[in-house]
C-alpha cells in the first residue's frame, strides 16, 4: 500500500506518500480501507519530531479515518467486510489500510457522507470526553471555547447547543466568529482585540465560565482560572501556549474549581473503547437528526498531505480539513 511517511522531521515537505508493507489485523482488530483522513495538530507535531507514536503504534501520521472494512482479525465480532466506518486512532489515517481495534470503530452516522465523517471521531470523542464526561457540562450552564473555528471548537459549540448550554467562544477574526455563530455560539470573543476574562465577566454578570475548554495550556491558565465559575471545570486538552505556569491555588480553592488534562492517542485501549461507546450513544443520534454536522473546510488529496498541513500551520480554516484517498 501507500501510506505518508516522514523520513526525517521538518517542515511539510518532509511527509512523502510512499509505498509501504501491508498492515495485517492483529486480535481484535479490522483492516479498514481508508478512503479520507483528516488533519490534526498532533500530526503536525509529529511530523516536526515532537509527538512519537505510542508503543506497537502504526509509525504513520493520521489519528482519525473514514474508510470500508477490508477483512476481519481474530476475535472480531458485531462488524463485516463492506461495512462503512469511520475510526478513532493511535496513527496510521493517512494511509490506503490501517489496521484498527474493534473497539474504536464506529458506524458512518446516518446523513453523514463515507469521506466526510473521516472529520469526526476524534474531536467528537475529544469533546464528549473532556466537556461532558470529566467536566460534567449540564443544560443551562456556560461553556468557553478556546479556538472556537477549529475542529474541536466547531464540535464543541455544536454539542453543547445540542444540551442546552451557553456557548462563549475565542477566536481570531471576524470572519471565525461569524461562522462559531452561525454553529450556535452565543458569546463572541476575538481574543486579538478583546481580555476573554474581561468579557467572560461582563456576558455572564460576574458568574464566569461552568466549564472552559483549553487548546492552549500555560498562557491562558491563569486567566483561564480567573474566568471560571464557583464550582467550574477546566479542561486543558492542548499545550499550543506551552507547557509551564504558576497557579494560584488559592484562587483555585477560593472558586472550589478543578482542572483536568488529558489526551486521547495513548490512553489505553479500554478507556478509548468506554469512550467512543458514549460517543456512539450520545453524539450519533444528534449526527443522525441534524442537529451536530461536521465542518470540514476543504479535500485535500492524500498524496499531498504536505499542502493540508501549511493549510493548518496558517491557522486560515475553519472546522477540518481532510485528506482523501484518489
Amino acid at each position: 500500500m501507500h501510506a505518508i511517511t516522514i523520513p526525517e522531521p521538518g517542515g511539510p515537505e518532509a511527509l512523502v506518500w510512499d509505498e509501504v508493507p501491508d498492515p495485517v489485523p492483529g486480535e481484535g482488530e479490522v483492516l479498514v480501507e481508508v478512503v479520507a483522513s483528516a488533519v490534526n495538530r498532533a500530526d503536525v507535531l509529529q511530523r516536526q519530531g515532537f509527538y512519537n507514536p505510542p508503543p506497537g503504534a502504526s509509525p504513520y501520521p493520521g489519528l482519525e479515518c473514514s474508510g470500508r472494512i477490508a477483512a476481519l482479525g481474530p476475535g472480531v465480532s458485531g462488524w463485516a467486510v463492506g461495512d462503512e466506518v469511520c475510526a478513532l486512532l493511535a496513527g496510521g489515517g493517512y494511509a490506503e489500510n490501517v489496521a484498527v481495534p474493534a473497539g474504536q470503530l464506529l458506524p458512518v452516522p446516518e446523513g453523514v457522507d463515507l469521506v466526510r465523517a473521516a472529520a469526526l471521531p476524534e474531536v467528537a470523542c475529544t469533546v464528549w470526553s473532556n466537556v461532558f464526561m470529566i467536566s460534567h457540562l449540564r443544560p443551562g450552564e456556560t461553556l468557553l471555547v478556546h479556538g472556537g473555528s477549529s475542529g474541536i471548537g466547531t464540535m464543541a459549540i455544536q454539542l453543547a447547543k445540542a444540551v442546552g448550554a451557553t456557548v462563549a467562544v475565542t477566536a481570531g477574526s471576524k470572519e471565525k466568529l461569524e461562522r462559531c455563530a452561525e454553529l450556535g455560539a452565543d458569546i463572541l470573543i476575538n481574543y486579538r482585540e478583546q481580555d476573554f476574562v474581561a468579557e467572560i465577566e461582563q456576558a455572564t454578570d460576574g458568574a464566569g465560565a461552568d466549564v472552559i475548554l483549553d487548546n492552549m495550556g500555560a498562557k491562558y491558565l491563569d486567566r483561564n482560572v480567573r474566568s471560571l465559575a464557583v464550582n467550574g471545570r477546566l479542561a486543558i486538552i492542548g499545550m499550543q501556549g506551552g507547557v509551564k505556569a504558576e497557579l494560584n491555588i488559592g484562587l483555585l480553592l477560593g472558586k472550589r474549581a478543578a482542572i483536568s488534562a488529558t489526551s486521547l492517542r495513548a490512553r489505553p485501549l479500554g478507556e478509548k473503547a468506554s469512550i467512543v461507546a458514549a460517543v456512539r450513544e450520545h453524539v450519533w443520534p444528534l449526527l443522525a437528526a441534524g442537529h451536530v454536522r461536521p465542518v470540514v473546510d476543504r479535500e485535500l488529496p492524500m498524496s499531498d498531505a504536505g499542502a493540508a498541513h501549511r493549510v493548518v500551520e496558517e491557522s486560515g480554516h475553519v472546522g477540518k480539513v481532510l485528506l482523501v484517498v484518489r
